[in-house]
């Protein structure tokens, strides 16, 4: 029997994997990269094993390190969680020739859906439908548009969509080179691209006695860069075509019964609105979204995997769902547009790294798991306050996932969680997951991957706090500062900060908040009480973290935190983040107009231009690869590019100088 389990992976899964053994009664075992000594997952761990490095090819990815540190700890099985070697059927029968249980399918199982070429041939032959599988060399215009897909690994790596022909040789090799770099297979193939398709999903699980789950289905349509953003159980789609369910359910036991699969397992299909579907992969291990099907049917997922790797049976047919569950991925990425002003970072949902200052989620009635609550809001989350999100891995923070007697009750709950959130230190796709779950498209179920492009990115991604609520939250900061200024002051600290007998000149704080706005306020005191620019507000109350404000007879309530130059405002209005200008410029921190600036450490992979180049406003400069991503960093505006300091291979910290782009008709 398994009694001490080493999860080889870390952050959220690590931890999810711990919940469940320790529930159990199971010794756990965590493993390490240098750049993760301090996480949460280690922490929590009854034995941890260090494996000397920070990249994943030096760490999680070497099967021999692994291995050694089950021994070496003295665990008896591996569970792999998702990512890294989840899927790795060399590894997964490294596992079971060294004498460990491997939490998961078998090797061959494994294999045969690891190529997704494979996968669906033998995914036709078990009739399971399937879409026309296309060499990239043989493509023809008659078959745009098409998806190039790497044939290993997932999670959006190595796919991009053709529309033109004469775009397909340079997006063919841009997908092989990050499949590579991800995979470490840079296999690539082609088939139709359905342009606003579902993508729906069923959970199986299967025990080596010949019972397989069809556990309940999840849709996860609305995703960005073929990344999932938002995921849910039970379908919309499937809800509303009779029938669908149970297609979709035989389909999925064929897929897994075809390959004699065991454990749990997701089978992906492309929908249409008719009902239609096509299988697209199976991924052979536990998915990033099992939370949504854990909360609508009771199940512990996890649990399931250990006792079935155990050897123990499933029931005959698995628990009914109920209710509804929608779950997010809370991202450390920024959404501002490239080019926001001169010397912005090239951040167009550029992943961002550094320290988590607060994660604080309201009503979270239980962690990795449903508890004993019928419904509420669950957290799966890798980090804490005072994390660090580095470069060498996935820029994930969280999984926040509601769950609630109706679909519109789970995703109400859900948005307002997310906007109460005090949310603090890094950017992050916040404000586009409260406003999709808000939406009025979302709220009638239609949910397809043509979500972003129907409703736009840049309206869905705007900011919780509108300009008004921007200009209250800058005067409560500047309150605030003004109440630390006078805290920290060794002498006088009754009087406040500018105060004089005899009427003077009003004090003076600029700060900036999304895409460079500014913010100027000032205000004075006097003995009817503070004065500021801001109309129709008057300051009822401030200390160092809490401003209460009258808005046109409205009392508001602002919480502050301030980190270095970095203010925090969170309110009913919507959080707003925002930036201390220093009263005086140091010359040295200017970089030239027009300059691109590296968003985060990484490695420049190639270059689009050269120096003297002239380039339109969108088109690429440069693609720049950081957290197993290739970025594409684009021009701002039509312009000359008058510097490029950088060159292909090269290693970069965040705010490097790019490349410079000079605007038509300006002087330098």
């Amino acid at each position: 029997m398994i009694r001490s389990v080493l999860v080889t992976n870390r952050g959220e899964i690590a931890r999810r994997v711990f919940r469940t053994c320790r529930d159990l009664g199971l010794a756990t075992v965590a493993v390490f990269s240098d750049a993760d000594a301090g996480s949460p997952h280690v922490r929590e761990a009854d034995a941890a094993v260090r494996l000397p490095g920070a990249a994943p090819g030096d760490t999680y990815l070497r099967a021999d390190l692994l291995i050694g540190a089950a021994r070496r700890a003295g665990a008896d099985a591996i569970h792999p969680g998702y990512g890294f070697l989840s899927e790795n059927a060399p590894f997964a029968r490294a596992v079971t020739e060294a004498g460990l249980t491997w939490i998961g399918p078998s090797p061959e199982a494994i294999a045969a859906m690891g190529s997704k070429i494979e996968s669906k041939r033998i995914m036709a032959g078990a009739g399971v439908p399937v879409l026309a599988q296309l060499d990239p060399e043989q493509v023809t215009a008659a078959d745009l548009p098409v998806l190039i897909k790497a044939s290993a690994g997932g999670g959006g790596r190595g796919m991009r969509v053709v529309r033109d022909l004469a775009d397909l040789p340079r997006e063919a090799e841009l997908a092989r080179s990050e499949a590579r770099s991800a995979f470490g297979d840079p296999t690539v193939f082609c088939e139709p691209y359905l342009v606003a398709g579902r993508h729906v999903e069923v959970q199986v699980m299967a025990d080596v006695h010949g019972t397989v789950w069809a556990v309940g289905e999840r849709e996860c349509s609305i995703q960005r860069r073929h990344q999932k953003v938002v995921e849910e159980a039970p379908s919309p789609l499937v809800e509303r075509v009779e029938g669908m369910q149970a297609r979709l359910f035989t389909a999925a036991r064929a897929a897994a019964t075809a390959i004699g699969y065991t454990n749990a397992g997701t089978v992906e299909f492309i929908c249409d609105d008719a009902g239609r579907f096509y299988f697209l992969e199976m991924n052979t291990r536990l998915q990033v979204e099992h939370p949504v099907t854990e909360c609508t049917t009771g199940l512990d997922l996890v649990a399931l995997q250990i006792a079935v790797a155990d050897g123990a049976r499933l029931d005959p047919e698995p628990p009914a769902p109920h209710g509804h569950a929608i779950e997010v991925r809370l991202y450390a990425e920024d959404p501002c547009p490239a080019g926001a002003g001169a010397g912005a970072p090239v951040a167009a949902w550029q992943p961002q790294s550094g320290t988590v200052r607060r994660l604080a989620v309201p009503g979270v009635v239980a962690e990795f798991g449903t508890g004993s609550a019928p419904q509420g809001i669950r957290l799966d989350s890798g980090v804490r306050d005072g994390s660090t999100v580095g470069t060498h891995y996935d820029p994930m923070l969280a999984k926040v996932i509601a769950w609630a007697p109706t679909r519109d009750a789970a995703a109400a709950r859900l948005a307002t969680a997310l906007a109460r959130t005090r949310l603090h230190g890094l950017v992050t796709n916040r404000d586009l997951l409260v406003n999709v779950l808000r939406h009025p498209a979302f709220l009638a179920g239609d949910t397809d991957t043509a979500f972003f492009d129907r409703h736009g990115l840049d309206v869905l991604s705007a900011p919780l706090a509108d300009a008004r609520a921007a200009q209250l939250s800058a005067l409560a900061a500047a309150m605030a500062l003004d109440s630390a200024d006078n805290s920290a002051r060794a002498v006088l600290r009754a009087i406040p900060s500018g105060w004089r007998n005899v009427p003077s000149g009003p004090q003076r704080v600029v700060l900036t908040g999304r895409g460079g706005t500014e913010h100027e306020v000032t205000y004075r005191r006097t003995r009817a009480g503070v004065e500021t620019n801001v109309e129709n507000v008057a300051v009822l109350g401030a200390d160092v973290h809490e401003v209460v404000l009258d808005d046109g007879g409205v009392r508001r309530t602002f919480a502050v935190s301030r980190y270095g130059d970095q203010v925090e405002v969170d309110s009913a209005l919507g959080p707003t983040r925002l930036v201390l200008q220093p009263r005086f410029t140091d010359p040295a921190s200017q970089v030239p107009p027009g300059s691109l600036l590296a968003p985060m450490p990484g490695s420049v992979v190639r270059l689009a231009v050269a120096a003297g180049d002239t380039v339109r406003a969108g088109e690429p400069v440069l693609w720049l690869e950081a957290m197993k991503m290739q970025h594409r960093v684009d021009a701002p505006t039509d312009g000359t590019v008058t510097e490029l300091p950088v060159r292909a291979g090269q290693q970069v910290d965040v705010g490097t100088v790019l490349a410079v782009v000079t605007e038509e008709g300006s002087e330098r």
